[in-house]
């Protein structure tokens, strides 16, 4: 299914993402969530990974911040399946991105 979260500032758009993310991973899915900036992908990113610490998740990053080898990794693991949530910007809607079980965020 596919949501578009938005609102002002502090009303807790990100702690929704978050725990929706997380729902469809322990539901046996894929998460890409896509940002308009790269800056606020990192945040994103140092976010999700902060909080999903204590469980078996991967979260990558894939924009421009990343050297075209991690890129092309990332995005290896997505289509294999070890990747389950993907946070980035533009880069997420190229026709190469391919993956096993992605619920867009």
């Amino acid at each position: 299914m596919d949501r578009l979260i938005c609102g002002d500032v502090g009303f807790g758009k990100t702690e929704v993402a978050i725990r929706a993310a997380f729902k469809a991973v322990l539901a046996g899915r894929q998460v890409a969530i896509l940002v308009p900036t790269t800056v606020l992908a990192q945040q994103h990113h140092n976010t999700f990974r902060e909080r999903m610490a204590d469980y078996p998740v991967r979260v990558e990053l894939l924009s421009r911040f990343r050297t075209r080898r991690q890129q092309d990794r990332i995005i290896r693991d997505l289509a294999a399946g070890s990747v389950d949530i993907v946070i980035g910007t533009h880069r997420l809607v190229q026709p190469t991105l391919r993956s096993k079980t992605l619920a867009w965020w």
